[in-house]
């Protein structure tokens, strides 16, 4: 095999061993585009448990070559420069520990590429052997009633940009705009914003499907949330572009919801009809979900998800926006215990 490969898949790790060895085993039964040549980087981010060893036990199993850099704790985005920095392939394609790969998902960006795709994404799902709470938070971030569609629909209100966890760039667009940039959440988004200003064709690849398994407890979901809710913002005083109205719903949403739980403990009455209306959404929303997955649990738990995403993601976007638009503060951080999880 020369030097050159076609696709390069960049991993980046930190303390995820159990993570690790799950992909890298979906990674192996996945079906390889013919005459294809592949390479897979895990690039490990300062971990301190058994992370090498579990991928030293995989260079055997998987019918391309595996390699394993290390670098001191820096973040995702500098390992995945680190990845980039390192790759063969005329693609580099980015995966998240916490994702395990569609049999096909790679036969789809193939075909997207082939099709002159210079950059993609694909969507997340939830797999059928994850935990009901997965299953609730899965609906909850795909679905079009809480997101409108902009994580990767047909239909959608907002732009959509690939996100780092299934996601791809040709070399070419990469030594024209560089890596990941330094901000600690939304790097992802900033980096898909300079794809498509370099006039890159950016394709959603809908069949280039990952599992998606998120956070494991609605405290670290939460985190999660008021994260993205802080990077909008962040995004925003970067580039004004990247902050639409359906960015700026949640937050509303989530004054209504204070006013209103005010207004009502005030006795005012039409208050009372806001706050059902809004538990009738979410009994609604619970139904569909329920009924999507077959599961009544589930469905139970999406009534419990959508107020923490909503709020969560709300009060994050407010905190920020009082910091860095109405004080006039530098970049607003929320939540860095942990960064990967």
């Amino acid at each position: 095999m020369s030097d050159s490969i076609d696709y390069s898949i960049i991993i980046p790790v930190y303390n995820r061993a159990e993570e690790v060895n799950e992909l890298l085993g979906s990674l192996a039964k996945m079906h390889l585009p013919k005459n294809k040549s592949i390479e897979c980087i895990i690039v490990d981010d300062g971990s301190t448990d058994n992370t090498g060893a579990v991928v030293e036990e995989y260079t055997n199993k998987i019918s391309f070559p595996i390699r394993f850099i290390q670098q001191e704790n820096q973040g995702p985005g500098a390992a995945r420069n680190n990845g980039m920095e390192h790759a063969k392939g005329t693609f580099f394609i980015f995966l998240d520990s916490d994702t395990l790969v569609h049999p096909r998902w790679l036969q789809a960006i193939e075909d997207a590429v082939r099709d002159g795709a210079d950059a993609f994404g694909g969507p997340d799902r939830a797999s059928e052997d994850f935990t009901a709470l997965q299953k609730a938070i899965n609906y909850s971030m795909t679905s079009f009633i809480t997101t409108g569609g902009i994580r990767g629909k047909k239909k959608r209100v907002g732009r959509y940009y690939p996100r780092s966890f299934n996601m791809g760039l040709r070399r070419e667009v990469y030594e024209k705009i560089g890596g990941f940039g330094g901000l600690r959440h939304g790097q992802d988004i900033e980096f898909s914003q300079r794809i498509i200003d370099s006039g890159a064709t950016t394709r959603f690849v809908e069949d280039a499907v990952v599992y998606h398994k998120r956070r494991t407890s609605l405290r670290k979901f939460f985190k999660q949330v008021f994260n993205w809710g802080v990077a909008r913002i962040n995004l925003y005083k970067v580039n004004p572009d990247m902050l639409e109205v359906v960015h700026i719903m949640p937050a509303i949403a989530t004054i209504a919801a204070a006013v209103t739980m005010v207004l009502a403990i005030l006795g005012i009455t039409w208050s009372y009809y806001l706050i059902a209306f809004g538990l009738v959404g979410s009994f609604f929303a619970g139904i569909h979900g329920g009924l999507q997955t077959r599961s009544v649990t589930v469905g139970c738990l999406i009534i419990l998800v959508i107020p923490i995403q909503i709020i969560g993601y709300g009060v994050g976007f407010i905190s920020a926006w009082i910091s860095r638009v109405f004080l006039g503060k530098s970049e607003f951080t929320g939540f860095v215990k942990k960064y990967y999880r």
